[in-house]
């Protein structure tokens, strides 16, 4: 009889665990399916975020509205490579990633506002963001009708 009550009880809290988190994980899903990305970098971007900002994060995603998703990639770069590893290497494997994805590289001032807004708590230097975007996108679509040019005279 012990059994069958643990059994239960047991079974109860599985199923409250994910139905509780069912908005985060799903939120965390469809942007790191977009990203074709593992979740641990969605997940890692959350939990700094923090309990409000992170919540604000995940509703914003839960639109499914594909704006959205492009926005929240570009949080996730912003964060990724304006704050975890701003090196060269990082730059271009994020780039590659939002290349793969079918997404615009580069970063628009919505993103940024976007990325401070959800970033808040652990208050990031606005005007420092806002120069290395500025830097950024100055480096990278100087970069891109040169790709392009290789590639149409590849193809003829």
């Amino acid at each position: 009889m012990i059994w069958i009550m643990l059994l239960t009880l047991l079974v109860v809290f599985f199923i409250g665990f994910r139905v509780l988190n069912s908005r985060p994980r799903r939120a965390v899903r469809a942007l790191s399916e977009r990203l074709n990305l593992d979740p641990l970098y969605v997940e890692s971007l959350l939990s700094l975020m923090g309990k409000a900002p992170g919540e604000a994060f995940i509703n914003y995603l839960a639109t499914e509205n594909a704006h959205h998703l492009e926005n929240a990639a570009g949080v996730l770069f912003i964060y990724q490579v304006f704050m975890v590893d701003p090196s060269d290497n990082s730059t271009m494997f994020w780039r590659r990633v939002l290349r793969n994805a079918r997404l615009p590289t580069e970063i628009s001032a919505e993103q940024l506002r976007l990325a401070l807004t959800f970033l808040c708590e652990i208050e990031p230097d606005a005007q420092q963001l806002h120069q290395q975007r500025l830097a950024y996108n100055a480096r990278y679509s100087a970069m891109e009708p040169v790709q392009a040019e290789n590639i149409r005279s590849v193809l003829h």
